[in-house]
């Protein structure tokens, strides 16, 4: 069944490149109206343009989500342009490594400003123009929304954070037609895997790990990750609210994890 968004409005944050600009390419091709709210001008007006190359309508706006005032100027506009928003993918993210010693407050205030806050921010302004009509919210979360890894304090803390976010508020508004739901990947090929992965002696030996951290054998791609946006934006999910989908690949399945399959006690009785 092919998803048709024809009239809708939908916000993307952080649409400019990786997860977020494969959810805004997929949304735009199903007929909603895009606009990507990201910091990075370059990106993100190339992105919008090669959108509407493809047959989409798509605009970029500047917009720091961690700042209040950047997002109530870009949502104001977004509703100047359409006159409502059906339709918001809470998407923008960033990540420092360290743990509660080694985190500067800098870096943690920044990575929680932007990953939690910018949902809540995000949230605050677009809701209210949803409410007449409802509408679908799209949060994007992470398996680290469940579980943790070494060194990335501030990282974890945000994703676990948006979840139950996610989750008051598939309670607060699904009396108003809006239903929020939270899409949490696993190890994707994006800009920021890239950057963490150049951070180690040997960047194509962590790619080669993250590959074997899933059950499916590698890593995923961002328009698998959109699929599952898509669909969770789409009347297709009319009845799910609250839920969190994970788009991982099998990572959090094995108990003990890829390599105790390998060498665990099950694997040593397999005959």
């Amino acid at each position: 069944m092919k998803i048709d968004l024809s009239g809708k409005v939908a916000v993307v944050t952080g649409g400019a490149m990786g997860i977020g600009e494969a959810c805004a390419r997929k949304i735009a091709l199903a007929g909603a109206s895009v606009a990507i709210l990201d910091p990075n001008e370059d990106a993100g007006t190339k992105t919008a343009a090669a959108i509407r190359a493809h047959g989409g309508e798509c605009k970029f706006f500047r917009c720091d989500v961690s700042k209040s005032k950047d997002v109530e100027q870009a949502v104001g506009d977004v509703i100047t342009k359409h006159s409502q928003i059906d339709i918001l993918v809470s998407n923008a993210g960033i990540q420092y490594y360290g743990d509660v010693i080694t985190t500067p407050e800098d870096d943690w205030d920044r990575v929680i400003g932007v990953n939690l806050k910018g949902c809540f921010l995000i949230s605050k302004f677009c809701v209210p123009h949803m409410i007449s009509n409802g509408g679908a919210i799209v949060v994007l979360g992470s398996v680290q929304s469940f579980t943790a890894i070494q060194n990335s304090a501030a990282y974890v803390t945000s994703k676990h954070a948006v979840l139950g976010l996610a989750r008051a508020m598939a309670l607060d508004y699904a009396h108003k037609g809006i239903r929020v739901n939270c899409v949490c990947p696993g190890t994707i090929d994006t800009p920021m895997l890239h950057w963490a992965a150049s951070l180690s002696p040997d960047p194509e030996s962590v790619i080669r790990t993250c590959d074997r951290m899933h059950a499916l054998g590698r890593i995923g791609k961002p328009d698998e990750v959109a699929d599952a946006v898509l669909y969770l934006a789409s009347p297709m999910s009319s009845f799910i609210t609250g839920a969190a989908l994970l788009v991982d690949g099998g990572m959090l399945v094995p108990a003990g994890g890829m390599a105790f399959q390998e060498g665990g006690t099950g694997a040593s009785t397999k005959k």
